[in-house]
């Protein structure tokens, strides 16, 4: 599973790094490795305000798994000693349905619906040569919800590598 999966990450770089080169992009598609792993899409409104959406699953064990999505609305500024790169800080909200299924207890089965109040403060880097976007943040979410999941959570963040898109 590891090997096809580098194989595949391997086959992607190589055509994202043979593709036209573009100094400045609008928008972004790619994968958050983050907690949970996603796929995102980042948009620029304008030159300093953009959204990213995402959406992933995680399974951490035979017992626990969840889905979320959600929408991050973000402030770019530019670090001018360094070229492409930038800082940006903002916030938005999520959507999380998780659920415990233990296969040797029937009447230990739950789940729930939450939703998550999220700030996010990051670094996002766009190479001169290439149409790669590189971004790294720390979202802490406040989860809105259920006892067992609920409550602040300062745990959260990720690396995201995406494809920039003219």
């Amino acid at each position: 599973m590891m090997k096809k999966l580098i194989f595949t990450l391997t086959i992607i770089l190589c055509c994202i790094f043979a593709a036209q080169s573009q100094s400045e992009y609008k928008s972004a598609i790619g994968l958050r490795l983050g907690y949970p792993a996603s796929i995102s899409y980042k948009t620029f409104l304008n030159e300093k305000n953009a959204i990213e959406i995402y959406a992933g699953y995680r399974r951490w064990s035979s017992y626990v798994s969840y889905f979320n999505a959600g929408a991050l609305y973000q402030i770019h500024s530019n670090i001018s000693s360094v070229e492409g790169l930038k800082w940006y800080f903002g916030g938005g909200a999520s959507a999380l349905i998780w659920s415990y299924d233990d296969v040797y207890f029937a009447n230990d089965d739950y789940g729930s619906f939450n939703l998550g109040i999220s700030g996010c403060l990051g670094l996002d880097y766009k190479f001169a040569n290439a149409p790669v976007n590189l971004s790294v943040d720390w979202v802490p979410t406040f989860i809105i919800g259920d006892a067992f999941y609920g409550g602040f959570r300062g745990d959260a963040g990720a690396l995201s590598v995406r494809y920039t898109l003219k």
